[in-house]
């Protein structure tokens, strides 16, 4: 990577753990997990998970951990430099993207805006 650019997407430990524990209970084999951003929500858009059968073209691929994101390349623009990572706490848990390209949130946290 050249210095100054921003990394791609990135996956903490604690979301490849979670990931690896999704595709192992899939009785077939898929090619990684597909990232994209749909228009939903109140700010706009919103984060989708899916396990992608194959790689499409145009997607970018990132490794990490082990695990195989596909990244929508109508997507890539709103995620570059964005980190995904998972916690469990006592309402709940969920994958949560810390993404630097976020102007803003709903109040709800499902979609944002950048």
């Amino acid at each position: 990577m050249r210095p100054g650019t921003k990394q791609l997407f990135t996956v903490t430990e604690a979301a490849a753990t979670q990931i690896h524990k999704l595709l192992a209970q899939r009785e077939s084999p898929c090619a990684g997990i597909r990232i994209s951003v749909r228009t939903r929500g109140c700010s706009g858009l919103s984060y989708m998970l899916e396990y992608a059968e194959e790689k499409k073209p145009f997607e970018d691929e990132v490794k990490s951990h082990g695990i195989t994101l596909l990244i929508d390349p109508k997507a890539t623009m709103f995620v570059v430099g964005t980190e995904m990572d998972f916690r469990q706490e006592k309402m709940g848990e969920g994958f949560v993207f810390n993404n630097p390209n976020e102007k803003g949130r709903c109040g709800c946290g499902e979609s944002f805006h950048v």
